[in-house]
């Protein structure tokens, strides 16, 4: 578990908060491409107050989940759409792409976001140049 402290809101985090039964419909999947972690946002000491049996619940049934060794079935990056700049690059370097695939997964993913989620193939162009020394150097877009 984790404790996020934001401008608007506090959270608190459970890693594999997919796996949790949440039947209060409290868990919030912060971004889509979040696969496994969950959490409780508060806005305030108040709502933390109301919910602490409800939240004790929840922290003893993740307590349970690692205890059993339960693992998060994860989507493969091969799952992800490649950007056709990136699968460009990709077949013009065997290079690069044996750096790309021997990051991690979590790695190779970030880079698919982030190139994707760029409108303009303009754009998506030049991030992609911008991080093949990174990629070739067996780096993550923020190591």
């Amino acid at each position: 578990m984790l404790i996020h402290g934001f401008k608007e809101y506090c959270a608190l985090l459970f890693f594999k908060g997919v796996l949790l039964k949440d039947p209060n419909g409290i868990l919030i999947q912060q971004t889509e491409n979040v696969q496994a972690a969950r959490q409780v946002r508060f806005r305030s000491a108040g709502e933390i107050a109301k919910m602490k049996s409800l939240l004790k619940n929840y922290i003893y049934e993740a307590v349970r989940v690692e205890e059993a060794g339960l693992k998060v079935a994860y989507k493969k990056t091969s799952s992800y759409t490649m950007p056709e700049e990136f699968q460009a690059k990709l077949n013009w370097s065997t290079a690069l792409m044996k750096a790309f695939y021997a990051l991690t997964p979590g790695r190779q993913r970030a880079y698919i976001f982030y190139f994707s989620s760029a409108k303009q193939p303009g754009t998506r162009a030049a991030r992609v140049e911008k991080f093949i020394p990174k990629i070739l150097a067996g780096k993550g877009m923020e190591d």
